[in-house]
């Protein structure tokens, strides 16, 4: 009986090393190797730190791109501000629509003052004169 307990724990011992060897003392070259521990950290701090320079550059970037590009980017902002306001114009008067009798109001205002403009400026050749030197001193005002 002392044989049969003494083979046991030799086989089992046996057994464990050599799974060991053999996962371990095969060939290596094709399986994946994985980085060290202390590299791994090393490269996260890296990639932190690069995150941090980006964040902290940012403005100066910001602020090289809007001198480069003045001129484009207010050009944009005008853009944008104008598609808004006629939006804005546009649910303004569809509101005003909405309301009874102000639609017909409104109406009666824009003939009238049509017919008056049209009395006014356009029927006489001094008064047509008169019209366009206006119009060309306030293009002159706003575009200087």
């Amino acid at each position: 009986m002392m044989e049969t307990q003494a083979q046991q724990p030799e086989q089992e011992k046996s057994s464990v090393p050599q799974d060991i060897l053999s996962f371990s003392g095969g060939d290596n070259r094709n399986l994946p190797k994985l980085p060290a521990a202390k590299e791994s950290e090393s490269q996260w701090q890296q990639i932190i730190r690069q995150i941090v320079e980006f964040l902290n550059n940012l403005p100066d970037y910001l602020g090289s791109i809007f001198n480069n590009n003045k001129q484009g980017l207010i050009t944009l902002v005008l853009i944008l501000s104008a598609f808004v306001t006629v939006k804005v114009a546009i649910a303004l008067l569809e509101a005003v629509n909405g309301v009874p009798l102000l639609q017909p109001i409104f109406e009666l205002i824009g003939i009238s003052y049509f017919i008056w403009f049209a009395f006014r400026y356009l029927l006489k050749f001094e008064t047509r004169q008169e019209l366009s030197q206006k119009f060309n001193s306030f293009k002159q005002q706003s575009l200087g």
